[in-house]
């Protein structure tokens, strides 16, 4: 005779977030036993939770890298405007010593 198995179940992530602070607090063995969970399934939300935190950290690094790139390349798109002006203004002037002293 074959074993028919329960259906999953699924857990609300505020359920998966209390599970992990009462694991922080009490343990996971503890938590497990309290919950009637795997203690797997707090392993593996831990895992998931931090791997999340992560990504989210990486994130607001590479958007804080992201916008100081953008300001410095405007800085730079000033610079070149301004140079670009300065080389059409000085076309036709020659850049010689001038007469200071009249004999």
């Amino acid at each position: 005779m074959s074993k028919k198995s329960s259906p999953r179940k699924h857990h609300s992530h505020e359920f998966k977030a209390e599970t992990l602070l009462l694991a922080s607090y009490i343990g996971v063995a503890k938590a497990t036993e309290q919950l009637g969970l795997h203690s797997s399934q707090i392993y593996q939300w831990r895992v998931s939770t931090e791997k999340k935190a992560s990504t989210s950290e990486r994130e607001a690094v590479l958007a804080s890298e992201n916008a100081r790139l953008k300001r410095e390349k405007a800085e730079l798109e000033k610079e070149i405007d301004f140079l670009k002006k300065a080389v059409v203004d000085s076309i036709g002037h020659s850049n010689t010593p001038m007469e200071i002293w009249s004999y």
